[in-house]
C-alpha cells in the first residue's frame, strides 16, 4: 500500500470530499443526501468557515477530517472542534485516522490555536481507543447537553 499524505481541502476536493461526507452522516444514522453533502461542503470551503484535512493514497482520496475554529473564554485563545473525522471502512486500520489526527493538530498548533476539542458516541470504542493512544483525555468532570431550535 502507498504512503498516506494529507493536505487541506481545497475547492475542487469539494466532489471527493462530499461523497466522503455523506458516508460519514450514514455512519451516524442521517440518511443518504449527496446534495446536501455537496452543498454543506461547497459552503463550508468557499466562506472558509471550517478547515477540511484530506488523507489520499495515491490520487485516492481516502478520509478526511473537518475542524470548526470557536473561542476557550476560560483559556481567552482559539480553539478548534474536530467534528468529523472519517475513513472509509476499506482504509480503516491502515493509520489514516492516526495520520489525520496528527495532522489536525499540527495545523492547529501552526495557526495558533491552543486546543482541539471533539465529541464521539459512547459505542464508537474503536475510535477511543485511537484518541486515546493519541493522547486525547476524555472528559469525565462535564457533562455536554444540545438542544434542537429548529424543529
Amino acid at each position: 500500500m502507498n504512503e498516506i499524505i494529507t493536505r487541506l481541502a481545497s475547492k475542487k476536493d469539494v466532489e471527493d470530499v462530499a461523497t466522503l461526507f455523506d458516508l460519514y452522516r450514514q455512519f451516524y444514522e442521517q440518511a443518504h443526501d449527496i446534495q446536501l453533502a455537496k452543498s454543506y461542503i461547497h459552503a463550508r470551503i468557499e466562506r472558509n468557515e471550517s478547515v477540511i484535512i484530506v488523507a489520499t493514497i495515491g490520487n485516492r482520496l481516502i478520509g478526511f477530517c473537518q475542524m470548526y475554529p470557536a473561542f476557550c473564554s476560560i483559556e481567552a485563545a482559539p480553539i478548534f472542534i474536530l467534528y468529523d473525522l472519517f475513513v472509509l471502512p476499506d482504509f480503516r486500520r491502515t493509520g489514516a485516522g492516526k495520520t489525520l489526527l496528527l495532522a489536525a493538530e499540527l495545523h492547529a498548533k501552526q495557526a495558533g490555536f491552543v486546543r482541539l476539542d471533539l465529541t464521539t458516541a459512547r459505542t464508537n470504542v474503536q475510535a477511543q481507543h485511537l484518541y486515546e493512544s493519541l493522547g486525547w483525555i476524555r472528559d469525565d468532570v462535564y457533562f455536554a447537553y444540545s438542544k434542537s431550535v429548529f424543529v
